[in-house]
């Protein structure tokens, strides 16, 4: 009987996780490619993050640049986080220069396309002004590869799923 009870133990150690899985959210891989203008400053620090369809922050995606002192600059992200560094832990890179490109591959849930979710880009670069919202673009399907022009320092920007 002892061992019976190892047996079953085990099997169903084994394949809850089948079973279960496909009930989770599944998540697939997005690149984010952004083209910054020839502004002629400094590397720009570049905010990522998504709202849902009411309008409300949903989580950050990733960050350009690693200066802390200067995220408050990134307007957008810094009121709707407060400037909370938690939120980019681990998902921080270095600042893009003037005329550069940015390529990003990340993992995004398949349930935020098509939901009314948006991605925000803030943009800020030392001594030039700030973009809050330099790109925002809903998270679709028919959305994917579709390139949107920034407003100041990003020429622009396109994701591919």
């Amino acid at each position: 009987m002892k061992s019976f009870l190892t047996l079953l133990a085990v099997t169903t150690a084994l394949t809850l996780p089948f079973f279960t899985a496909p009930r989770a959210a599944m998540a697939g891989q997005v690149t984010l490619n952004t083209s910054m203008r020839n502004y002629g400053g400094n590397g720009a620090f570049l905010a990522y993050y998504l709202t849902d369809a009411q309008g409300k922050y949903a989580g950050s995606v990733w960050m350009a640049g690693g200066k802390a002192r200067y995220y408050e600059h990134l307007t957008g992200w810094y009121r709707a986080t407060g400037g909370d560094t938690r939120q980019i832990d681990g998902i921080t890179g270095a600042s893009v220069g003037s005329g550069r490109t940015l390529k990003v591959s990340l993992d995004l849930a398949d349930t935020l396309f098509d939901a009314g979710y948006k991605l925000h880009i803030d943009a800020a670069a030392e001594d030039m002004r700030e973009s809050p919202n330099e790109i925002v673009v809903p998270l679709t399907t028919a959305g994917s590869g579709q390139k949107t022009k920034g407003t100041r320092y990003i020429a622009d920007f396109s994701y591919t799923r």
